[in-house]
């Protein structure tokens, strides 16, 4: 064999080993974010329930919950109310409408019946909803408070994830962190949407 011919095999696999190595290194950093997508799926997925369960206290205590242990035993032990709004207008002889509201309340439905069920939810366990996904056992982080907005109070809360797993999101101390509802703000939507 001469030089040139043993040089050749040599640079082949150098260049074989050094692609199989890039590839190793690219195809790390997908699954890599495949993971993190997985995560934050589950979290943004436990977002929403606290969200709806927050929504449903509210609506039957007129406040938001302001821990997870006063959330957590709403849904354990608390009722949706079923109410109908019936709207009856008469006319009045002078051309203006009289609108009467009335409401009537049918009965209720356990929370946990009617948000949680096992055909929304099936493997839905109430004692790790307030744990973070991928978190190592971190809690998420609940705050309630009320604003004025011009001239009224108006109840706010916010969840979020306190300690994210995407490098991203940790930035400008956890700045873009998960979260759901706002401090400052009367919403309920999460900042993903």
């Amino acid at each position: 064999m001469n030089l040139t011919r043993i040089l050749s095999v040599v640079f082949l696999l150098g260049a074989l080993g050094l692609g199989y190595k890039l590839y190793l290194g690219v195809d790390e950093v997908v699954e890599e974010e495949k993971r993190l997508a997985r995560t934050e799926a589950r979290i943004i997925e436990k977002l929403q329930m606290l969200r709806d369960a927050q929504i449903a206290y509210r609506g039957a205590k007129g406040q938001y919950a302001g821990s997870w242990e006063e959330l957590r035993d709403y849904i354990s032990d608390g009722d949706i109310f079923i109410v109908v709004r019936k709207e009856t207008t008469k006319l009045l002889d002078y051309g203006k409408e009289e609108i009467t509201v009335t409401f009537d309340t049918l009965g209720s439905v356990n929370v946990m019946d009617s948000l949680f069920n096992e055909r929304k939810y099936p493997d839905f366990n109430l004692e790790t909803l307030n744990v973070v996904p991928g978190s190592g056992g971190k809690t998420f982080e609940f705050f309630t408070d009320k604003i004025e907005r011009s001239g009224r109070e108006i109840a706010v809360f916010e969840i979020r994830d306190p300690a994210p797993i995407n490098p991203a999101r940790r930035k400008n101390n956890n700045e873009k962190a998960l979260r759901v509802g706002s401090r400052v703000d009367a919403s309920t939507s999460g900042n993903w949407e």
